[in-house]
Order: structure tokens, then sequence, then C-alpha cells
């Protein structure tokens, strides 16, 4: 008996750090100009000093009208680094997708996502000062080029976070219509592979939450009308019918249309009803400034929880 007490203690305090709440920061879709720019580092000092377990920025680094060039991204990746707390970051259309646009410097937009895999993601650590290992898609041989897809358990759930962006999750390229370019159905099929094992994983474990990081607004509305759009198609069909069969609680945390909001805007598409174990979350995005803090507690049936940190002070982009 006096062998196992030791055991029973340590299962016990396990258990117990387990289901410990866990804190964490949301933000994105900045900066978009100089004053968000030059208050970057003070908003992520912000979250340091509130013993975040994480942050995630989800993607936008820069606005859509302004220059892709390496000296951009050295810049914010200078300043990601620098966040005590560690970040993963979700690459955003603005820096690689929209590249190809004159006024961003006319970039290959394959390119400059080679840039930010080679420079965002070239170790299994997050970026910041205190270290947080991910597991990269890339260890998998047969998606060695996806690193940016990762995934982390953090307080008695799961996090994900996958290469999904704006302007249509780059299913046309640099045309305007047409067919899929080879871009996004290789990426496509990877993310398939990416967010199933992730569905996966939360069930053989247990976990009873599954969160899921992605730049782009999918549109829930347009599918839910029957149009959904042709780059986000097959994730949408795909998070739902994982979601559906899921026991716990899924969370898709995203930014792109810059609209903080927190809803319920998943259906059934038979029965018209709404996916009651799924919550959209978007982030604050320019000209709005600030981020939000998120919480997991295992031991809650809603297991993830939200509030907004909007700054008092802010500027429209110029």
């Amino acid at each position: 008996m006096k062998r196992l007490f030791p055991l029973l203690v340590a299962c016990l305090l396990a258990l117990s750090a387990q289901a410990e709440p866990l804190a964490f920061g949301l933000f994105g879709d900045t900066p978009y100009n100089h004053w968000e720019r030059d208050n970057l580092p003070d908003l992520i000092a912000e979250m340091d000093r509130e013993n975040l377990a994480f942050v995630i920025h989800d993607g936008d680094i820069k606005n859509g009208s302004s220059v892709c060039s390496d000296e951009v991204l050295q810049d914010i990746l200078d300043v990601f680094r620098k966040s005590a707390t560690p970040l993963v970051y979700v690459p955003g259309d603005n820096e690689w997708t929209d590249c190809h646009r004159k006024n961003n410097g006319s970039y290959d937009p394959v390119e400059r996502l080679g840039k930010l895999r080679e420079w965002f993601f070239s170790g299994d650590l997050a970026l910041g000062q205190r270290p947080l290992k991910l597991e990269h898609q890339s260890s998998d041989p047969a998606f060695a080029m996806y690193r940016e897809n990762v995934r982390w358990e953090a307080g008695g759930a799961l996090f994900v976070g996958m290469n999904l962006p704006g302007s249509d999750n780059n299913f046309n390229g640099t045309k305007r219509s047409g067919g899929p370019v080879a871009e996004f159905i290789a990426r496509n099929a990877a993310n398939r592979v990416w967010l199933a094992q992730a569905f996966a994983l939360a069930r053989s474990k247990k976990l009873p939450g599954l969160l899921l990081a992605i730049q782009a607004n999918p549109g829930f509305e347009d599918a839910n009308a029957g149009k959904p759009s042709p780059g986000y198609r097959d994730f949408l069909t795909q998070l739902r019918e994982e979601t559906q069969t899921f026991a716990g609680q899924v969370v898709l945390v995203h930014g792109d249309s810059h609209h903080h909001q927190i809803n319920q805007p998943m259906e059934d598409p038979a029965t018209k009803e709404t996916v009651k174990n799924f919550t959209r979350m978007e982030t604050i995005g320019s000209p709005f400034f600030g981020w939000v803090r998120g919480t997991v507690d295992a031991t809650d049936p809603q297991v993830f929880r939200f509030s907004p940190r909007f700054w008092k002070t802010r500027q429209k982009a110029n």
C-alpha cells in the first residue's frame, strides 16, 4: 500500500494539472498601416503580461496594397521572434496569395509562400522567446513542404494551424477565373489529410475540444445557401462532417473579413439546424486594433471561452 500511495498522488496531480484552465491570445489582420506597425510590439507586450500559454496570429501581416518584399516579411518576423510568449503564425493572403498584384511588387505567390515557409517555419518550435514544440505536417514525407500546417496539445484540447488563406484559397491562382491551379489542388489535398488526422487524434485521446486556426473567412452564409465558394467547398464539407461526428466542442478561429464575431454559423444542409458543438471566432482586424483572450477548460462543457481586448486608441489605414 505504501508503494501505491505515491503513484496515486502522482496520478491525482496529473489529473489536476490537466484540468487547470489555460489562457491564450488570438490576433490577426495587423499591421495594416504605420500606426499599427509602430504599436505592434506594445500589443504583443500587453499579451506577454497576461501570462498566456501561447498566442496565435491568424494571418495578414501587411495590407493588401503594399509590397511583399523580403524586408517587409523579415521586419514582422523579427517582431514575432521578440514575443516573450510562444507565437504561432498562420499565413494570410496578403503575404503570399495576392503578391502578384502590381502594387505588391508583382511577385510570384508560390515563391512568396516558399519564403514564408523558410523563414517563419524553419524549426520545430513556435516563434517567440519561450519554447513551444509544434508537430508539423512536413514530418510526413508525403507532405514535406507543408511546414505551416501545425498542431499541439494544451489545456486538454488540440490546437491546429492550417494554411487556408483569403482570395478564395488561391483556387484560381493569378487568374480571375477557370479551374483550380496546381498549387491549390496539392495544398487542398494536404489540408484534407491534416484536418482528418487532427480529428482522429482528438477522438483517440478523447479530448473535449479542438480549435482550428486559419486566415480565411470561408463563407458559412454562402455555404448555407447552397453556394459555397469553390476554394472553400471541400474544407467546409469536411469540417462539418468531422464536427458532427466529434463528441467535443470545435472552434474555428479566422480573420480576413475584419469583423470580430463569436457565433455558430454552421448548419446541417439536410435539416438546416445549427451544428451546436461548433463555434466561429473571428479575430479583431484593421482598422480596429486589439486581441482576443481565449481560455480552454477541459472541465467546462463549453471548453473554450473568449473575451475581446480592443485598444481604445486606433487609426484608419493609410
